[in-house]
């Protein structure tokens, strides 16, 4: 592995400071987008190891790494947008693009939509489907919905409001989710609106070739998720690595950028 020179820009888009990283070369250009509470250092394995073929742009998607924060919460409509803006402003259309989790929102959402920026896709542990919840999760909700009912009535009592609130903090750390629980609540907004958004129905409109290149063991995007979309995508073909978790494509790189390689350089 060699890693050529590198460039480390930021460029202001949609009213956040960006951070990206550009590197590689080769005629065919290729777009890096990482998950949720995550950054580019963690789809820069990835790059090392294909940019020899391709000139390789990496962002730090808003809210996460060193790029500034949305401006307001953002849904995945907000974040598709800036992104399309990202593509133009870095003279990138016209690419293809390897995805992990959230980031796989954001390329189905323009991928769906005309004129697409993209060739070729690789989306790996892709999130876009919410699973129907079981009903010990609808139980959960439910109380969960209703304690935080009570904390707001207690917040209007005199002299309650802080107790109120130190209950609300608790009952958020026992009821949410780890990656709910790491933001603060201005961001906790925007992962809210992102999570609640529902793709499903965006496949079927995919205009590029797509390959899904998933874990088999992956618990957060399970395999079903990757099986539907392999139904639905119009050309799409479904990959599994064994024993793969959520991040399989960092834990079996050889392998995940050795299937890479050979679809992206495959003849239309």
């Amino acid at each position: 592995m060699y890693r050529r020179s590198e460039q480390k820009m930021t460029k202001k888009i949609n009213g956040v400071e960006t951070a990206y990283t550009l590197c590689g070369s080769g005629d065919k250009k290729l777009l890096l987008l990482h998950g949720w509470g995550c950054s580019r250092s963690l789809m820069q394995p990835v790059a090392d190891l294909l940019q020899d073929q391709f000139r390789i742009l990496i962002p730090d998607l808003p809210g996460h790494g060193e790029s500034g924060r949305p401006p307001e919460p953002w849904g995945v409509p907000e974040y598709a947008g800036f992104l399309l803006q990202f593509l133009r402003e870095t003279d990138f259309f016209d690419c293809h693009v390897i995805a992990h989790s959230f980031g796989c929102r954001l390329a189905a959402w323009l991928a769906a939509d005309r004129p697409c920026p993209f060739d070729k896709m690789i989306f790996t542990g892709a999130a876009g489907i919410r699973p129907k919840p079981s009903a010990e999760a609808q139980k959960r909700a439910e109380t969960y919905k209703k304690l935080k009912q009570i904390c707001e009535l207690t917040k209007r009592i005199p002299l309650m409001e802080n107790a109120a609130k130190n209950w609300e903090d608790k009952l958020r750390r026992k009821f949410g989710s780890r990656d709910y629980n790491a933001l603060d609540d201005e961001m906790r907004k925007t992962f809210v609106k992102v999570i609640n958004q529902d793709l499903l129905g965006l496949y079927e409109k995919f205009q590029p070739s797509t390959l899904l290149i998933w874990g088999s063991d992956d618990t957060e995007t399970p395999l079903w998720m990757g099986q539907e979309m392999a139904k639905r995508i119009p050309d799409a073909g479904l990959v599994t690595l064994e024993g793969g978790s959520h991040f399989a494509y960092l834990e079996q790189i050889d392998s995940f950028t050795r299937i890479a390689r050979q679809f992206l350089k495959e003849e239309e």
